[in-house]
């Protein structure tokens, strides 16, 4: 069955491995007879700053509220086209791809720029004017899906549960429990590739020829499995159960591993 795939990626260099994966995604995507959308960031010249320009037609002069403003621009259809463009790519797709290198443990500031403009109130948040209400497993882009494709330039071992930069998957906790996750998305683990800076040529076929594979099963991985907000492990949606969290701490605990 033919799907639609939003590609966004981050990466400015044509010769960079990540346009190398974000090549081998399309395609192996459309090889697979899945419709592919494309947000290639440096190319779009992207605004990252979120600002004032955001809004052309604020609702209060004397002082910028961000979500004050967000909401009324989105709720009012004034928002910017570049805006609106992506929020309807979002709409169409049934996954979402992310690739990109981990700078500074984290998103290229470019791809940082994109949620916080894309994710108005109302859109990314705020759904249905019920604040919190649909956060965490429910929101407007509940039942797609949502995988990160992430160059790391450092070793596996600097990144591993000992590791001197701290594991991975708790780096981009941020990104896959909160931007992803929260508006309702169904998160794949996260694909990475490190020491992407050193790979010999045969390294990196090996490499792009793990990722197609694991991309025949875009729609059949099984999610990592973070606790619903509202699927009742939550105290007043806010805390976890004390039969949940007992002995356990941290950002991990929001995953639900008893069946693990």
């Amino acid at each position: 069955m033919t799907k639609k795939v939003l590609i966004v990626y981050a990466q400015p260099e044509p010769t960079s491995l990540t346009r190398q994966f974000v090549e081998a995604t399309v395609q192996s995507l459309q090889e697979q007879g899945h419709d592919v959308l494309l947000s290639d960031l440096y190319a779009m010249r992207w605004k990252a700053t979120f600002d004032e320009q955001d809004f052309p037609c604020r609702a209060d002069l004397g002082r910028l509220s961000f979500i004050k403003e967000s909401g009324h621009a989105y709720s009012t259809g004034r928002q910017t086209d570049d805006v609106v463009s992506e929020q309807q790519k979002l709409l169409a797709a049934d996954a979402v791809i992310f690739h990109f290198p981990l700078w500074w443990f984290g998103l290229p500031a470019i791809l940082k720029g994109w949620i916080d403009r894309v994710y108005a109130y109302g859109f990314g948040y705020g759904y249905k004017g019920k604040g919190n209400l649909y956060r965490y497993g429910d929101g407007i882009l509940k039942g797609k899906r949502a995988l990160l494709s992430v160059m790391v330039g450092g070793p596996e071992a600097d990144y591993s549960p000992l590791g001197i930069n701290g594991p991975l998957e708790e780096l981009l906790f941020p990104v896959t429990h909160g931007v992803l996750f929260y508006p309702g998305m169904d998160v794949l683990p996260t694909h990475a590739v490190y020491g992407a800076a050193h790979l010999a040529k045969t390294e990196i076929a090996t490499e792009i020829a793990v990722w197609r594979k694991r991309l025949e099963q875009l729609f059949e991985e099984a999610p990592i499995p973070f606790r619903r907000q509202n699927g009742g492990d939550y105290k007043d949606n806010h805390i976890l159960a004390d039969h949940i969290a007992f002995g356990k701490s941290g950002l991990l605990a929001h995953v639900d591993t008893s069946d693990t």
